[in-house]
């Protein structure tokens, strides 16, 4: 699952919400600032943990702060160990 969030979502705790939000599932995978404002994040796992993962983050207060989130699904390619915050 690759996920590209575009709205207010840099400078108020989106990359260690979703780290956190993470350790809940059985997922993989990174979560990072880019330099147009948007946060990409990353994550492989089941199918289902990560649709479930994905709503725990925007549950995790972070909905509000969410303008757009483009949703792209691919094959894990089995690149990350743990869930990381990259800088």
């Amino acid at each position: 699952m690759h996920i590209f969030y575009s709205g207010h979502v840099q400078g108020v705790g989106f990359r260690y919400t979703a780290k956190a939000a993470a350790a809940g599932f059985e997922v993989t995978g990174m979560v990072r600032n880019l330099p147009d404002s948007r946060v990409e994040l990353i994550a492989e796992g089941a199918r289902e943990e990560l649709e479930a993962f994905r709503q725990a983050v925007r549950e995790a207060g972070l909905a509000h702060f969410i303008r757009d989130e483009k949703v792209t699904w691919t094959g894990a390619q089995n690149e990350f160990r743990g869930f990381d915050i990259v800088q």
